[in-house]
């Protein structure tokens, strides 16, 4: 049964506000934490330039700029969550597989990737299926670890397309935190299901019909 257009934007709104939440919370609790830091340790480093202590301020500096290119790290990987460039610039599949790369690297996880069959979707359904892969992702490291994670994509018969993730972490049994990816998936009038996976933990796959993957 369809829910009313109401409650799906109601839900909507709500996701929207909740990734906004924590996008604000990562931002406080990391970045503007780490530049006060830093303002801090240069502000030390200074005095103790001043006093002639010379060694002291060395190690300060040195931890400075150490701690200065972790908040970089962490912004470009913001950045690149929101969007991606390389999702503009190089298409789908290298922008799946840096996604891929960046998260097996971090979270020491193997990925098989196959989304070839994405190249030819419209760049709408493109960005809509990178946020949506990117957020299955991300629940499965937090229900995890996981040790290995599949994406795959494929082309229905009729021109539509599906997507499949797979892992092998902790099953899913919040289905509130699905919520925000369903309401992508009804934003692009597809259908997604959440089922058991092979070896114990969780299959979501979502299909798109024909006239929304040519968006």
């Amino acid at each position: 049964m369809q829910k009313p257009d109401s409650e799906r934007l109601d839900r909507l709104i709500a996701a929207e506000q909740d990734e906004r939440r924590r996008i604000a919370l990562f931002l406080h609790d990391g970045p503007v934490q780490n530049l006060a830091g830093i303002a801090l340790m240069l502000d030390a480093a200074q005095h103790s330039i001043e006093a002639g202590r010379y060694d002291d301020a060395r190690k300060i500096i040195s931890t400075a700029v150490d701690r200065h290119r972790s908040t970089i790290r962490d912004l470009r990987d913001l950045s690149f969550a929101l969007e991606p460039v390389v999702l503009r610039d190089q298409g789908f599949g290298p922008a799946l597989h840096a996604l891929a790369e960046q998260v097996g690297t971090t979270h020491e996880v193997r990925l098989d990737v196959d989304v070839e069959a994405a190249e030819d979707l419209g760049q709408t359904t493109q960005v809509a299926l990178y946020t949506i892969i990117r957020e299955l992702l991300e629940q499965s490291i937090r229900r995890g670890p996981p040790t290995q994670i599949e994406v795959r994509i494929w082309r229905t018969d009729d021109g539509g397309v599906i997507v499949c993730v797979t892992d092998d972490a902790e099953p899913e049994r919040r289905r509130r935190s699905l919520e925000a990816v369903e309401e992508r998936v009804l934003q692009l009038h597809g259908d997604i299901v959440v089922a058991a996976g092979r070896d114990g933990g969780t299959e979501v796959r979502v299909t798109l019909p024909p006239y929304t993957a040519r968006r």
